[in-house]
């Protein structure tokens, strides 16, 4: 497609449509482009292993924010989807901010719409609000702290015992946490699609034929099959859970992309994806494998799709998780 047609139907496909040279290294091009342009590339463990290999920086939540936070390159772009990729140009107005594809949303993301969330607000205002990093910018202003799944616990203890909480948007991880706190915070309810579809039967058929392997889940998984796991912990928790643990097999209870890093980190280790309650790869996140290496390249070579946002809620969404980086800081995190 013709690059001028192709970036005049961006709103409409959410990416750049346009021909590659079928006999570039994508890679060798996408590291020259980098280096000419003064970009990082941050990537999510979700991402497609070519994009995880080529990637300055893998991570998971907490950790992309905090590496966008610090850098001092002058493009960033963001190989996930477009709540992290919001948050980059939150925490930093004057660089420009790319996504392969805008159509990588969430889920979760979407389960919370902001108008929605504002009334339940407004019926509970005695309540801090905590929400959690895959959310949109709309419920990040709406909030008073911004969590991730790794320093969600650590967050929550840090609060008075008395303080009244209202968790958004994940009702499994609130969940979690009001168990391992022993809170009683107040959930909207929402949830991935990914973490919900994993299936228990097949999980517990899957332990009986390898009794030694580790279950591992991430906390957005639904209840049951939290009370299953061996481990139950951020990406990159669970990572080096994998890493460090003696056990040489591990069943995996979140997006698959992860399996990447773990056998990168460990070959000899044995790593089972924990099966969905169908026969498709629900496992794997749709909107996170909308970006490929070809998206990811023309996105830096023509540096469109760019994030843009309006500077009040920038603002407002940027002082919570402010607060989350500090707390994040003070905690050792």
């Amino acid at each position: 497609m013709d690059f001028e047609i192709a970036k005049s139907a961006i709103e409409r496909r959410g990416f750049l449509d346009v021909e590659i040279d079928p006999t570039l290294d994508l890679f060798e091009e996408i590291e020259k482009l980098k280096k000419e342009k003064n970009a990082v590339l941050l990537a999510h463990y979700y991402q497609e292993a070519d994009i995880q290999d080529v990637a300055d920086y893998i991570g998971d939540s907490l950790g992309l924010a905090q590496e966008a936070a610090k850098t001092n390159a002058d493009i960033i772009v963001f190989a996930g989807v477009h709540f992290m990729a919001e948050t980059a140009k939150i925490l930093n107005p004057n660089k420009k901010v790319l996504l392969p594809d805008l159509n990588a949303g969430c889920s979760l993301s979407d389960s919370c719409p902001p108008a929605d969330f504002a009334k339940f607000k407004a019926q509970h205002p005695d309540h801090l609000v905590i929400s959690y990093i895959n959310c949109s910018a709309g419920i990040k202003a709406l909030s008073d702290i911004i969590c991730t799944s790794s320093n969600a616990k650590l967050i929550v203890d840090s609060l008075p015992g008395d303080q009244k909480i209202i968790f958004a948007p994940d009702r499994n991880l609130g969940g979690y946490i009001n168990k391992v706190t022993g809170r009683n915070m107040l959930l909207w309810d929402g949830a991935c699609m990914v973490h919900e579809i994993f299936s228990l039967e097949k999980i517990i058929r899957l332990k009986e034929q390898n009794p030694d392997a580790k279950i591992l889940a991430h906390p957005e998984c639904e209840e049951p099959l939290l009370k299953v796991a061996d481990f139950i912990g951020s990406t990159t928790q669970i990572l080096n859970y994998a890493k460090t643990n003696p056990a040489n097999a591990f069943i995996v209870a979140t997006e698959t992309g992860i399996l990447h890093q773990m056998q990168k980190d460990s070959p000899d280790k044995t790593f089972i994806p924990a099966p969905p309650t169908n026969n498709c790869a629900c496992n794997d996140c749709p909107h996170m494998k909308l970006n490929t290496l070809e998206k990811l390249y023309l996105c830096m070579k023509y540096e469109l799709p760019e994030i843009k946002m309006e500077e009040n809620l920038r603002l407002a969404a940027k002082k919570p998780i402010d607060r989350m980086l500090e707390l994040s800081a003070q905690l050792g995190l």
